[in-house]
C-alpha cells in the first residue's frame, strides 16, 4: 500500500484526507486516491489530467518527473505527497 497524503494549505480548499492506496504509477495511485473525491482531483489536475502548474507531487520525497502522464512509479510502502508549489521572490 500507498500512502497519500495532501498539505493543509490544499485541504483549506477541498477536503482531501490522508488514504491509503495501491501502488503502481504515479497516474494508478492518484486515480485511486481521487476516485472518492472529484473535487480533489479537479484541483491538482487539470482538464487533461496533468498535474497542474503550481501544484508538486511528491513520491519518497522526489517530485515526479512526468508531469502530463504520471508514469513515474510508486513502489509499495511509499509516501506520495501532494501540495502547491511556492513561487515568487
Amino acid at each position: 500500500m500507498v500512502r497519500v497524503c495532501f498539505t493543509k494549505n490544499i485541504q483549506r480548499h477541498v477536503a482531501c484526507p490522508p488514504c491509503e492506496v495501491a501502488s503502481g504509477t504515479a497516474r494508478q495511485v492518484l486515480d485511486a486516491a481521487f476516485a472518492p473525491n472529484e473535487k480533489a482531483r479537479l484541483y491538482v489536475l487539470d482538464e487533461q489530467g496533468a498535474v497542474r502548474k503550481h501544484m508538486v507531487v511528491f513520491i519518497n520525497g522526489e517530485p515526479v518527473k512526468d508531469r502530463v502522464r504520471l508514469g513515474d512509479a510508486v513502489p509499495d510502502g511509499a509516501e506520495v505527497y501532494v501540495m502547491q508549489a511556492l513561487s515568487g521572490g
